[in-house]
């Protein structure tokens, strides 16, 4: 499982998530994700640690806390979505047909 950090800086470094988070166990990785045409930052990264107990406490400890000037958001890390269908996504009820 991995946590997901969100609403921090853009000049977060991997090293300076690995520095807050090792304060509540072993981190075993940091991943900043960037846009893929600007290369800049996204302003979210994750990270996983050794144990969900320690993701637990670092959870518990720093979710609403004030980092580098901002208010970060930090939970539990949800499943990726798939959100690269065709165009109109539509399933179930949102048919174009059905409808007219």
């Amino acid at each position: 499982m991995s946590i997901y950090v969100g609403n921090i800086s853009y000049q977060v470094t991997e090293e300076d998530l690995n520095s807050v988070f090792a304060e509540y166990g072993s981190v075993k990785r940091v991943h900043l994700p960037t846009d893929r045409e600007t290369g800049r930052m996204r302003g979210f990264a994750f990270v996983e640690m050794s144990s969900e107990t320690e993701e637990e406490a670092a959870i518990e400890a720093l979710d609403g806390a004030e980092w580098m000037g901002r208010d970060i958001k930090v939970n539990k890390a949800k499943p990726r979505e798939n959100n690269r269908g065709s165009f109109g996504g539509g399933r179930g009820n949102n048919n174009f047909r059905d409808r007219y």
